[in-house]
């Protein structure tokens, strides 16, 4: 009898053992399968908001599921730029299998601490001139992603057509984003090459988005601004002063034109941040590699139009018609 129940114990303890390396087997293998993401954004607006959501739709629909399959360790600075090293120092070590950088000040610093792990990016306007790839062609490191930089001759053909007699026109932007100045010179040099005289000034924070936004308009015929971040976290603000002003501004993305602006041809953000997505999953699926993976434009150009805004600047909205 002592013997049966022994042989018993002994049965049902390996019995045990063996479920529980089964269980042990089968929660390495979900481990395995699980993968995890860290994503840095300097700052919370529209546009930049727009491109993180369609990252994740981009994964969700290439089999990343957040909760599922996928754990995502999101940081945003909130425009304190002192925030950046220490948010990207701390994705670093949580030993993550890919890095999202939104915007080029989020990518460059990502980028300042690690060439190891893989690192998309989007929303960055010019990324051989923000040193994060060697070309676009071929990345050549563990950086690639997609770009936003848009059709600036597009966007003032559009504003001369709104705004045929123009005589001067005002661009405004943050010095200190090196993509804005980018977009803003090649504005200004396009306006100039219309027999346009431009006039230019520059805000290094949102607080002083009011009082340029207000000078301009009261020297210039129109405003350009470009895809800036500083300017795209107060276009309620620019709003309010077009309207008092009556004076119309176009905008580098649509987002700016749906919170301020009055039109543009721009990039789709969500539909950008999509695109960036695709390219995340083939990394973390094993099938490429940010070395060899070209930089991508946005495939889809939209005409956007703020009716309330043209119908507040007395201008039918119908008239406005892609250049």
């Amino acid at each position: 009898m002592k013997k049966k129940a022994l042989s018993f114990a002994l049965i049902s303890a390996a019995a045990l053992l063996f479920l529980g390396a089964c269980g042990n087997s089968k929660k390495e293998a979900e481990d395995t399968n699980n993968k995890k993401i860290g994503v840095l954004q300097p700052v919370a607006h529209g546009s930049l908001d727009a491109a993180y959501k369609g990252f994740k739709e981009g994964l969700a629909e290439n089999g990343f599921e957040e909760g599922k399959n996928l754990t995502i360790e999101y940081s945003n600075a909130q425009n304190d730029q002192a925030q950046l090293k220490s948010m990207s120092e701390k994705l670093v070590k949580g030993k993550p299998d890919l890095l999202l950088g939104i915007a080029t000040p989020a990518a460059q610093s990502l980028l300042n601490e690690t060439t190891d792990v893989p690192i998309v990016v989007t929303a960055v306007t010019d990324l051989v001139g923000a040193k994060l790839v060697k070309s676009d062609e071929k990345p050549g490191g563990n950086v690639t992603g997609t770009t936003d930089i848009v059709p600036i001759d597009k966007q003032i053909e559009l504003l001369l057509a709104i705004v045929p007699k123009a005589k001067t026109v005002g661009i405004m932007y943050n010095a200190g984003e090196a993509n804005s100045k980018i977009q803003a010179e090649m504005a200004e040099k396009a306006l100039k090459e219309a027999g346009v005289k431009t006039k230019v000034l520059t805000a290094n924070s949102t607080n002083d988005v009011q009082q340029v936004t207000t000078s301009l308009a009261k020297s210039t015929d129109a405003i350009y601004i470009p895809t800036d971040n500083t300017f795209a976290s107060a276009a309620a603000v620019i709003g309010e002063v077009a309207k008092e002003q009556k004076i119309p501004v176009i905008t580098g993305s649509i987002e700016q034109a749906e919170e301020g602006g009055l039109a543009t041809v721009g990039i789709d953000y969500t539909s950008l941040g999509k695109q960036t997505g695709v390219m995340a999953a083939a990394i973390l699926k094993g099938e490429k590699k940010p070395s060899d993976m070209p930089v991508e434009k946005a495939k889809d150009l939209t005409l956007y139009v703020n009716k309330d805004m043209a119908k507040a600047l007395d201008i039918d909205p119908d008239t406005i018609k892609e250049p």
